[in-house]
């Protein structure tokens, strides 16, 4: 239970740096791309190692983890993960909130180019 909470703990702390690098006041359309990417591969993953730890009974990431990835622009990887794994497709919090997180993201990088948050060169 220890190593679990470890981990856990570790996977917050990048996701909010990750977070606050986010935040920055001018962001590189190619620093973005790359954040975009990770957090997207990295959601994909939580599904399937999540599903995997539940296969095998063990202790599981959380589900506000992985809500809390999909909400930092990962949505599309959570998405993608939870119907390529059968993961969470039962439950409501998953099935609806993941797409509300996905017009949420489109939202948030329409703003941050629109504001040019995001420089393009």
């Amino acid at each position: 239970e220890l190593r679990k909470q470890l981990l856990e703990r570790k996977i917050l702390i990048f996701l909010i740096c990750s977070y606050n690098f986010i935040g920055d006041t001018m962001i590189n359309l190619k620093y973005f791309l790359i954040y975009f990417i990770c957090i997207n591969i990295i959601s994909f993953s939580f599904m399937g190692y999540d599903k995997y730890l539940a296969k095998n009974y063990k202790w599981r990431i959380s589900e506000s983890t992985l809500l809390f990835c999909s909400l930092i622009l990962g949505s599309i990887g959570s998405y993608i993960g939870m119907y390529k794994f059968r993961h969470k497709t039962k439950k409501l919090k998953f099935t609806v909130g993941i797409p509300v997180m996905f017009i949420l993201n489109i939202i948030t990088i329409y703003f941050l180019f629109n504001y040019k948050i995001i420089k393009l060169s």
